[in-house]
C-alpha cells in the first residue's frame, strides 16, 4: 500500500519480477509465462500492459515523416485492426481498432500526443482502400499517397484468376493450374515450369493475361517517373483493348489510382517493412489461436514490434 524503492505502488510483485515477466513476454506467449512463474495469466497481463503503456507514453514521434499503413484481422474474418509503422525505423507507431477513415484520424491525434507533426508526414504507403485514401487526404494533408506495388500485383493476380476460371469452363486443360499463373516464376517447381511453358505456347486468354502481368512486373524496375508514366499508358491501352473483361476492369482501377502508383518512382517507397511486421502479427495469432480480447492483441503487437524502451535493468 505504500511507496517502496523495490516495487510499484499497489503491486504484488517486485520491480525485478515485473521486468523478468516483460522480458519473457517478448518471446513467449502470456499463458506460457504465467505457467512458468506459477501465476494466473490475468496478473501477468496487468504487468505487461502497465509497462507497455508506460513505455509507449514516452515515445517521441517528432522525426516521423513517412509511414506505412496496413490492416489485419484479429482472427479470420473478425475484428480488424490497423497498424501504422515508421518507414525509416520499421517500428510500429500506432495500432487501433477498425479499418475505416477514422483510424487515420486517431493516428493524427496520437502523433500530436507524442510530439509528432501530422503536417510533416510527406509520404504514406498503403493499399487502395477508399477509407485510407479519404482519411489521409483529410488528416495528413501534406502527404503523398503511394500505393504499394505488392497490393497492385495482388489485383493483377486476382484479375488473371478470374480470366482463368471463366476460360476453364470451356477448356479443361486449365484445371488445377491456378497457382502456376499466380506464383512468381522463380518460385515454380521444375514440373510447374514445364506445364507453364506448354500452356503459354497455346492460344489461351489466360496466357495473354499472364503476359500482361509479366510486363507490369518490368514496370517497377524503371528508374524515371516520366518513362514509367509512358510505360504505364501503353500497358493500360493494351489491357483496355484486350477484350478480357477482368483485365479491362483492372485497367480502370489502375487509372483511378494513377498518381499514387507513379508516386512510387519518386521515393521507391513500399510496404515491404510491413511484411515483417505482419509475419510477427500472424505468428502471434497462430500461437495464441486468436485473441478474444483485442486490447491484449494490440498490447502484444506493441511489445513485439514497437521497439519500446522499457528501461529494464541488466
Amino acid at each position: 500500500m505504500i511507496d517502496v524503492p523495490w516495487s510499484r505502488k499497489m503491486s504484488a510483485f517486485t520491480f525485478l519480477f515485473d521486468h523478468m515477466v516483460v522480458l519473457l513476454a517478448q518471446s513467449m506467449q502470456i499463458s506460457k509465462v504465467a505457467e512458468w512463474v506459477n501465476e494466473h495469466d490475468t496478473r501477468i497481463w496487468r504487468i505487461v500492459k502497465h509497462y507497455v503503456k508506460k513505455a509507449f507514453k514516452q515515445e517521441d514521434y517528432s522525426n516521423v515523416t513517412a509511414v506505412c499503413v496496413d490492416e489485419t484481422s484479429e482472427r479470420k474474418g473478425h475484428n480488424y485492426i490497423t497498424i501504422f509503422a515508421d518507414k525509416k525505423t520499421g517500428k510500429v507507431l500506432f495500432v487501433t481498432r477498425g479499418k475505416d477513415s477514422d483510424t487515420i484520424g486517431r493516428f493524427f491525434t496520437e502523433l500530436l500526443c507524442h510530439h509528432g507533426d501530422p503536417w510533416k508526414i510527406e509520404q504514406v504507403s498503403c493499399d487502395m482502400s477508399p477509407a485510407f485514401i479519404c482519411g489521409i487526404s483529410e488528416y495528413l494533408v501534406n502527404a503523398k499517397i503511394i500505393f504499394d506495388k505488392f497490393h497492385v500485383m495482388q489485383l493483377v493476380n486476382k484479375a488473371i484468376d478470374e480470366v482463368r476460371r471463366a476460360e476453364q469452363k470451356e477448356n479443361s486443360i486449365l484445371k488445377k493450374t491456378r497457382y502456376i499463373w499466380l506464383k512468381s516464376i522463380n518460385r515454380l517447381t521444375e514440373k510447374q515450369n514445364q506445364i507453364l511453358f506448354s500452356l503459354r505456347s497455346l492460344n489461351l486468354k489466360t496466357a495473354r493475361s499472364y503476359q500482361m502481368k509479366l510486363n507490369l512486373q518490368e514496370f517497377w524496375k524503371i528508374q524515371d517517373r516520366n518513362e514509367a508514366h509512358l510505360y504505364l499508358k501503353r500497358w493500360y491501352f493494351w489491357l483496355t483493348h484486350s477484350r478480357l473483361e477482368p483485365m479491362i476492369s483492372l485497367a480502370k482501377t489502375i487509372r483511378n489510382h494513377w498518381e499514387g502508383i507513379l508516386n512510387y518512382f519518386e521515393c521507391r517507397f513500399t510496404n515491404a517493412l510491413m511484411e515483417g511486421v505482419n509475419s510477427v502479427v500472424q505468428s502471434l495469432k497462430r500461437s495464441a489461436r486468436g485473441y478474444k480480447n483485442t486490447d491484449n492483441f494490440i498490447t502484444m503487437i506493441y511489445l513485439r514490434c514497437g521497439k519500446l524502451n522499457f528501461e529494464i535493468p541488466t
